[in-house]
């Protein structure tokens, strides 16, 4: 410096003088930089977010935004979303993106935009924005902003000469702001996506609005309601010659590529079509127009129905391409493809990016676009259906690609050798696909350049190899969802690159032993760590050795179900040095103490919390800061209890999730429940709470999808005119105290997944409407009320429908459509089954117990193909048993008892299953685990080259949701309740209590996995057959209360699981069988009323009754007779009779005649003495 101001001093003219001050004064301003903003843009933030909380109450964010004494606080340049520039100390990037935490980002669009109330949509001020002279970026993007303030729109920022970038996405606004942009000369980059009501043009301001904008190099008018016929007005009212990006993806554009209407645009460097629903077809002319567009660079066409002459078209009109997208556009190019129809490709000859995700490719794509394209850098092929095992010749040609995507798919076999072509790979996805074998240890540890390795969810097995820590390069390892196995080295995780190493996911394997999270000290680069144990084996130990200090700073951590600190249950010590922490997941482990509230103090941008299934106790209390980054809290299955903090609502203003369920809170709800306006998912089941549910609740919470109140106190109406939750998909009130009616409040509701009211005290009558609040394929549970009157007719395109225990009355509907589950049990429902019900091929449950029905079972049951459990007992149902129940194979409990059923047992019962499955049969065990329930897919999403998210696996969608197919079963003289999986393997046949007569088939003994058979109270006759021995898992057998005569069969003593066995008051005889093994377990009830039957644990000896069998003649009573030789000889003495007679009348003709004039005599006389007195008198009668 010394040097050039000598040489600035040495030059005599004057002007050479002031050039020299010039530059000593810019070298003196470098050196001493602005220190903190200035004073009136301090002061315009203040006022702006005091305009905002006073008038529409959106002061939460930003919380930095704060008047204090303290230097450091009040310099506005360290203020969230403020950006200065650091010489000048001025404003020169202002965002004020997602002011109210609606959306968790930008890829978040589950919040439904069209549930949004009018009251929540504002005006802006833009007049705020005037003290900001220097502003060059304003983001206001996702604010539900409807407009602007009359004369304080957008050309209010005219002063701002510097802005070059504004962000109006994901608005409310309207064409009425367009012509106030004009103003805004300097723009370079607008974007106004998302604003649906955006897009006519055809007025005159219009078509002029944006003519000024000579600047404008970036236009977004992305998923607006502008359409084809609007865009070509662009290269009029936008400068064409200065755009390079344009974004028109969503607009619902048909028909070919709109190149004639984009010609104009000769400069244009990036395009996005996208999510439009363009095709093939370019005429001549638009080909000519789509060549013009010679600087194109990057061509986005993702989710379009192009056909085979894309690659055709774009390779000889865009050779300048080297990014293109076709992601989901080529549906119909399936399987088969040969290089004719990639042919163009060869003429991209700058391609160096190329996506075809989501399409339907063969194998063969693989050689195709190595032969086309040998110097690929980038390729997606993720979710392309691409089957079968990789050969050496399908990744030959990619010695040159860095980046390639092929998860999704169906490959299978093994990786190795061939991953060793990509020998200049720096980033590989094979991620949910079929390959196992053991890890490709040789072939990857020699690509030395790789970055990130992705084989997640795939089949692999084995010891994780040490020549990992010979990839000095590599930053990302997932390893999730396989198979491997082994002690989780810590020396081998140590020997990750310390400096390079960012993101591991090691979960869901069969890793065992001791795992010392120290190993992770040295790692100052790491932010991701995912350790998620399936096998309950792994033990990671977080205090090893005691004091140890962490030298990262982690965005995420997930150590679940990992007996984390098991000898002290301690929460990790080391998280009180981590302060950037978004994402926290240590559910299923034992972690005691009280809430950890200070993980929330420490980690100002946390967002996830997941600590379910451990053991804290204690109350939940959070300090009373604004919690505003937070939106997913999950306690569930701890000990806490107390009563939740009055402000609740208004210290975490934007949380989505909040489960607490299965704790012991009690209590009555806090009104500030209703300030969580963000609220998705309100889990409070399994707890204590008490009184009403707070009308803040129901009328505030508008945006609340799954709401689950289950096993409380709760009491009162919920369902008043205060209730808007019109949004609701899932909602479980049941086992409460509620009251009131099914109002019409609720006739809002559409798309249900579960709606269950079970287990209250609610009244009235069903309302038609019922019916369609629950989607196709939903889950209406109204069980343990008080309901009356006739089933109505709007039940349908239901999964579940319990009505069962209320006092509803008249026949079952015929209109009842398609459901799987019916359980209707203890109504008064009178009537027969409707034959229309029998065209439902899908019914698994049929439960019409304890009603009033009649009428017997029509042979069209047999149309039930899926039944696998249908109860009808305590009805009045008659007649025989048809046969074609046999053809109803795949049930497992059926219950006919309690009715008046006569005739025999069907032989063919054998045929049906009971209990003998296949597990492709399984229907109850698939979809119902309460281990998860329907929440939403919250993703935390982290940067690289490959697009990664993480889905928080609490969080699945699970049908239907916590709701458990559950029937009560009677077996060992109890009533049994099953539900769930259980289901599946429980089998029963209850006939009991009916008019069957006959004997017992002997094939019943043929059901060698049926669990319980009841034939009791009825009128068998015959042998107990020998063929019951083959009831191998048979645990409860009644035969009592029949006629069944003979010997128990000694060969039952084998059935080892049988606990109850009763054949009381029956004709058996004979010894009772050894007590040995469960007949050991029998008490004398379970043989008396059987006079013959002798042995233990019977009091009368065998010995005994052999002598009431036999009696010696003496000792005979003249009146005791033997029943089988009293029949069996009045029968041969009356045939002898009758055949002597027969033969006298035939030999003697004159016996036979006077027989016969006897026969007439008697005939007329009864005519004339009884039957013409008695017509006579029928006639007088009629007279009078």
């Amino acid at each position: 410096m010394n040097l050039g101001v000598r040489q600035c001093f040495s030059v005599r003219r004057p002007w050479s003088l002031v050039k020299c001050l010039m530059w000593a004064l810019v070298i003196f301003v470098q050196i001493h930089e602005h220190k903190g903003c200035l004073e009136e843009e301090r002061i315009g933030l203040l006022q702006m977010k005091a305009f905002l909380k006073s008038h529409y109450n959106i002061g939460n964010c930003p919380l930095s935004w704060i008047e204090d004494a303290d230097q450091i606080s009040s310099d506005c340049c360290g203020w969230e979303g403020i950006s200065c520039n650091s010489t000048t100390g001025h404003v020169i990037k202002l965002s004020l993106h997602d002011m109210k935490q609606r959306y968790i980002d930008e890829r978040d669009d589950f919040y439904p935009r069209d549930t949004i109330r009018e009251e929540n949509i504002w005006l802006l001020n833009v007049s705020l924005f005037q003290p900001f002279k220097k502003l060059t970026s304003l983001d206001l993007s996702y604010n539900e902003i409807g407009g602007c303030i009359a004369n304080e729109g957008f050309e209010r920022l005219a002063v701002l000469r510097s802005l070059e970038v504004l962000n109006l996405a994901n608005n409310f606004f309207e064409d009425s702001i367009l012509p106030s942009l004009t103003q805004l000369s300097s723009l370079t980059t607008l974007v106004l996506a998302g604003n649906s009501h955006l897009g006519n043009w055809t007025t005159a301001a219009g078509s002029k609005s944006l003519s000024r904008l000579d600047n404008l190099e970036t236009l977004d008018i992305s998923r607006t309601n502008f359409s084809r016929s609007t865009i070509s007005s662009l290269s009029t009212t936008v400068k064409s010659s200065s755009l390079r990006n344009l974004n028109l993806a969503g607009l619902g554009m048909e028909g070919p590529l709109p190149a004639q209407e984009l010609s104009a645009f000769e400069n244009l460097e990036r395009l996005d079509l996208s999510d439009n629903r363009l095709t093939d077809g370019l005429t001549p002319k638009e080909l000519h127009g789509l060549s013009k567009l010679s600087k194109l660079k990057h061509l986005i066409l993702r989710g379009n129905n192009f056909g085979n002459q894309t690659f055709k078209v774009l390779g000889a009109q865009l050779p300048a391409l080297e990014s293109l997208n076709l992601g989901s556009s080529l549906y119909h190019m399936e399987v088969h493809l040969s290089i004719k129809e990639f042919h163009g490709l060869s003429k991209l000859s700058k391609l160096k990016h190329l996506d075809l995700s989501g399409n339907y490719f063969g194998k063969q794509i693989l050689r195709v676009l190595g032969a086309q394209l040998p110097a690929l850098k980038s390729l997606s092929l993720f979710d392309s259906r691409i089957e079968g095992p990789l050969s050496i010749k399908d990744l030959a040609n990619f010695s040159r690609l860095e980046i390639l995507d092929m998860g999704a798919n169906r490959l299978n076999g093994s990786i190795s050798p061939y991953i060793e072509a990509l020998s200049s790979a720096k980033a590989i996805s094979l991620s949910y696909n079929n390959f196992n074998g053991d890890f490709p240890s040789q072939d990857l540890c020699r690509l030395k350049k790789l970055e990130e390795f992705d084989i997640s969810y795939n089949d692999f097995e084995g010891i994780l190899p040490q020549c990992i820590n010979n990839i000095s390069s590599l930053r990302v390892l997932d390893i999730s969802g396989n198979r491997f196995i082994g002690n989780l080295s810590s020396s081998l995780v140590a020997s990750l690159n310390p400096t390079t190493i960012e993101y591991i996911d090691l979960s869901h394997n069969l890793f065992e032993g001791l795992f010392s999270f120290s190993s992770f000290a040295n790692h100052s680069k790491l932010k991701v760590v995912r350790i998620m144990s399936d096998n309950s084996k792994l033990v990671i130990e977080t205090e090893n050795p005691m004091g140890w200090t962490p030298l990262f700073q982690l965005t995420a951590l997930a150590l679940q179900n990992c007996n984390l600190n098991k000898l002290t249950g301690n929460i990790p010590k080391f998280l009180f040095d981590q302060h950037r922490l978004e994402e926290v997941d240590f559910s299923h482990n034992k972690l005691k103490g009280n809430f950890p509230f200070w993980l929330l103090e420490n980690n100002t941008s946390l967002r996830l919390l997941n600590l379910r299934n451990n053991s804290f106790e204690g109350q939940f209390y959070l300090q009373p800061e604004h919690h505003i980054n937070v939106y997913s809290i999950d306690v569930s299955g701890n000990h806490l209890d107390g009563r939740l903090q009055e402000n609740i609502g208004k210290i975490t203003p934007n949380l989505r999730v909040l489960n607490i369920s299965r704790n012991h809170f009690e209590g009555d709800l806090p009104s500030s429940i209703g300030d969580m306006s963000s609220l998705n998912v309100l889990d409070l089941s399994f707890n204590r709470f008490s009184g009403k549910v707070p009308t803040e609740l129901v009328s505030k919470c508008t945006t609340l999808i799954v709401l689950n109140l289950q096993n409380n106190n709760f009491q009162g109406e919920i369902f008043s005119k205060h209730f808007k939750l019109s949004a609701l998909m899932m909602l479980q009130l049941n086992s409460n105290q509620f009251t009131g009616t099914l109002s019409s409040v609720l006739s809002t509701l559409r798309e249900m997944y579960l709606f269950d009211i079970g287990n209250n005290s609610m009244s009235g009558t069903i309302p038609n409407w019922i019916g369609n609040i629950t989607m196709s394929g939903g889950t209406l549970v109204m069980n343990n009320n008080f309901f009356e009157g006739h089933i109505p007719c709007g039940l349908h395109s239901t999964f579940l429908i319990d009505l069962s225990h209320n006092s509803l009355s008249g026949p079952l509907p015929s209109c009842l459509d398609a459901p799987s589950i019916i359980l209707l049990k203890g109504n008064k429902l009178t009537g027969s089954i409707p034959k229309a019900l029998f065209n439902s091929s899908s019914l698994m449950t049929l439960d019409v117990r304890e009603n009033n029905l009649s009428g017997t079972l029509l042979v069209e049951i047999s149309t039930f193909s899926n039944l696998r459990i249908l109860l009808l007992g305590g009805n009045n149902f008659s007649g025989m048993i048809p046969i074609q129940v046999c053809l109803l194979k795949k049930i497992g409990i059926m219950d006919l008892s309690r009715n008046s059923f006569s005739g025999t047992i069907p032989h063919c019962f054998h045929n049906i299953s009971f209990g003998k499955i296949n597990t492709t049969d399984l229907a109850f065990s698939q979809s119902y685990d309460t281990s998860s329930g329907f929440y939403m897919g919250e993703t935390s999403s982290y940067a690289c080259l490959l697009v990664r998210s993480h889905d928080s696996n609490y969080v699945n969608i699970v049908m239907p949701f916590d709701i458990l197919v559950e029937v009560e079963f009677v077996t060992k003289y109890r009533s049994s309740s099953y539900k769930g999986g259980i289901l599946d393997y429980m089998s029963g046949l209850d006939l009991s209590c009916n008019k069957l007569t006959g004997g017992i088939p002997t094939e019943l003994g043929q059901l060698s996995s049926i669990h319980s058979l009841n034939l009791s109270h009825n009128q068998l006759r015959g042998l107990i057959p020998e063929k019951f021995s083959g009831l191998a898992s048979i645990e409860s057998l009644d035969l009592s209360h029949n006629s069944l005569s003979g010997e128990i069969p000694s060969t039952l003593i084998k059935l080892n699981f049988m606990g109850i066995f009763n054949v009381a008051y029956n004709n058996l005889s004979g010894k009772v069988p050894d007590m040995k093994n469960q007949f050991g377990t029998f008490e004398k009830s379970s043989y008396e009323g059987n006079r013959f039957l002798c042995g233990p644990p019977l009091e009368n000896g065998c010995s005994t009754i052999a002598k009431k069998l036999n009696p010696k003649a003496s000792e005979r009573k003249w009146y005791e007779v033997d029943p089988t030789v009293f029949f069996a000889s009045f029968s041969v003495t009356y045939i002898i009779f009758f055949s002597m007679v027969a033969s006298i009348l035939y030999i003697n003709p004159y016996w036979r005649q006077m027989c016969f004039n006897l026969i007439e005599d008697i005939m007329y006389w009864s005519y004339f003495t009884i039957l013409t007195p008695l017509k006579r008198l029928s006639n007088r009668l009629c007279r009078h």
